[in-house]
């Protein structure tokens, strides 16, 4: 009998349609994904950004969404979620890795993308072009996460 093991770098990417539904679709996508691909150590981290990363895209945007995972291999991974709005949150409007303060007691958001910050190793975010028409493409907003990192560092 053969044994097939998979690749130290892979992409897979995933198109999610404007729903509330693509929140769940992409924390299922992330979990078997990663699971498939021996990254256990990483799923609930990678899966609860993610997560925060496609709500926002549900929130803020009013067209679909894509998710890409990539391992850059060495047992890192970047994750993407692309959305058709131009505007860039914080952390992500910083130099990658920048820090900014936790959102104040009282405040309604701002949560969610605080965790990218505190369990990513590496973040960013750029707005993308103009489409054919002129219009803007939205933006892209990516984190990464690896076995040598801040989440292995975490779970010693």
């Amino acid at each position: 009998m053969v044994t097939v093991t998979p690749p130290d770098t892979w992409v897979y990417a995933l198109r999610l349609p404007h729903d509330p539904r693509a929140a769940r679709v992409a924390r299922m996508t992330v979990r078997a994904t990663l699971s498939g691909h021996g990254m256990g150590e990483v799923v609930d981290v990678v899966e609860l950004l993610t997560s925060e990363l496609v709500t926002n895209a549900y929130r803020y945007a009013k067209g679909p969404a894509s998710l890409r995972l990539t391992a850059l291999g060495g047992g890192r991974l970047r994750v993407g979620v692309w959305d058709s709005s131009p505007h860039i949150p914080a952390p992500f409007d910083r130099p990658p890795g920048d820090r900014v303060p936790n959102a104040p007691v009282d405040a309604v958001g701002g949560r969610g993308l605080f965790l990218v910050q505190e369990y990513a190793d590496w973040w960013g975010g750029w707005r993308l072009g103009n489409d054919l028409l002129g219009h803007g493409a939205g933006k892209l907003l990516w984190f990464e996460v690896g076995r040598r990192g801040r989440v292995a560092e975490r779970r010693a």
